[in-house]
Order: structure tokens, then sequence, then C-alpha cells
């Protein structure tokens, strides 16, 4: 059976999650995850694209994506590409990475960005892998809590923070605040 053909909209964001082959870990040392990031900011210089929101999990990552110049389909299969020509050379290994092909749902509205921010930058607590989300190293909800955080070029915070009103720093607390209240 064919897969369904994915929508492409440049203006939007979706939320991306890719899962290790077998549910194997995907990130196996802090090399593997300073390498995925490597790989992002490659792409982002040749293929710009915005990040909202990141998490990257022991044998999956959550991305809240757009990317205006190339469809998610074909950003996603360079991401997931390198990425596993950097994984199966580094360990030795062959054949596939990921489980299947990537989940991607596109996000309508505001309510919907940030039920999804939320959802990623609380996934480590699920895990129970950290208690609170700016703890975990590999997520991005650390660059709305502190803005002295030197974050990746690719990050677009301003897509869910100018949700809020006030200043940034204002911005910042009260979705921070959205992100543990419900």
């Amino acid at each position: 059976m064919p897969y369904k053909k994915r929508v492409y909209v440049p203006e939007r964001f979706y939320h991306i999650v890719s899962r290790g082959n077998r549910r194997d870990p995907l990130f196996r040392y802090v090399g593997d995850y300073r390498a995925f990031l490597h790989i992002l900011l490659q792409l982002y210089e040749k293929h710009p694209f915005e990040l909202a929101s990141y998490c990257f999990m022991t044998n999956h990552y959550h991305l809240q994506i757009r990317s205006k110049e190339i469809s998610i389909s074909k950003l996603m299969a360079l991401i997931n590409k390198r990425y596993a020509n950097y994984y199966n050379t580094k360990y030795s290994l062959s054949g596939h990475v990921y489980e299947k092909r990537f989940f991607d749902k596109m996000i309508d509205d505001r309510a919907g960005m940030l039920e999804v921010s939320r959802y990623i930058h609380l996934n480590p607590i699920e895990a129970k892998i950290v208690k609170l989300p700016e703890n975990y190293p590999w997520s991005s909800y650390r660059y709305y809590k502190n803005k002295d955080n030197k974050m990746p070029v690719f990050m677009n915070l301003a897509s869910l923070l100018d949700f809020f009103d006030g200043t940034e720093r204002q911005k910042r607390e009260k979705y921070c605040n959205a992100v543990w209240s419900q």
C-alpha cells in the first residue's frame, strides 16, 4: 500500500517525530546529540528553516519546524539521511536507523502551536529523566527560560512568544507558565 502524500504549506509549522529502528537508541552518547545539532546547523545554511521547539530523547526526537524554501519531506529526508550516515559510520552498522517514515502533523493555530511545544518540552519530564524542563540539555526549553543561553540560529522563539503580551521577559515568563499550567 503506498504512503499517503504529505501536505506541505510553507507558512505552517509541523510537529515532526522520528524514532529509532526497533525503538533502539538514536543518541547513545553526548557526541551523538551534538552531531545531530551540527547536522541541523549545516542544513540550515543551505536550506533555512525555523524551529519553535525541539527535544532529542534517547530513541526519538521531536521538532516543531517550518521550512519556507523546501518541503518538510525534502528537509526531513536530508536531516535523517545525514544523521543515519553519521550513526551507521560511527557505530559500524548498516541498514535502517529509523523505524519508519517520520510522523508529521501540520499545526493550524495558536492553541496547536502552544500544545505541541508544551508536549515537546515536557517529554523529558514524562519520561522521568528530569524534574524541570530547563534541566534537560537536549531541549529548546532552556532558551525560553533563560535568554542568556546561546541558542542556535535556526531557533525562532518569536513564533511562540508573540502569542503573549508584554516585554520580552514577561512573554518568556508567560510562555514558561503556560508550559507548566495545564
